[in-house]
């Protein structure tokens, strides 16, 4: 039996071998090395993205939070008796009577003179454009803060 071969006839630059002592050395690739390797960097990759759409969305899950919070703050203030039309922008104050029934008025504890005509000051408070009030003037998560001070 005559083995017979082929031989490439063609332009020596698109030959599938080398044709020259001066040519690059063609070697044939590890195909399982190459998946393998395409697959880490393809993990890596997802694993990245993953972890930037985690981050977006604790900080979505903060916002979140702060409007809940901000909304807790606006039904407490709006259930409070308030002789006068809040001026979106502006900063009220918060007290709380003996009977437990909270006050919001535009004087602040240190305007008050001597003592002050409620039981208690709760907290400062600014209407913000969509109708919700952030606390003011306190350390931290203020509206978290204000909300714990009038549930007291």
């Amino acid at each position: 039996m005559k083995e017979e071969y082929a031989y490439y006839t063609g332009e020596a630059s698109f030959a599938p071998i080398a044709v020259h002592v001066s040519s690059p050395v063609i070697r044939p690739i590890d195909k399982g090395k190459a998946k393998s390797h395409s697959l880490e960097t393809a993990r890596e990759q997802a694993e990245q993205q993953m972890a930037m759409l985690r981050r977006q969305a604790d900080v979505l899950m903060q916002q979140a939070r702060k409007i809940e919070e901000r909304l807790k703050l606006a039904e407490e203030v709006y259930g409070s008796d308030m002789g006068f039309d809040p001026v979106v922008g502006q900063t009220y104050h918060l007290y709380l009577r003996k009977n437990g029934q909270r006050v919001l008025s535009m004087i602040a504890p240190t305007e008050w003179g001597g003592r002050l005509p409620f039981e208690a000051f709760a907290t400062s408070v600014r209407l913000l454009g969509d109708k919700t009030w952030e606390a003011v003037g306190l350390s931290g998560d203020a509206t978290k803060d204000a909300l714990q001070i009038i549930q007291l």
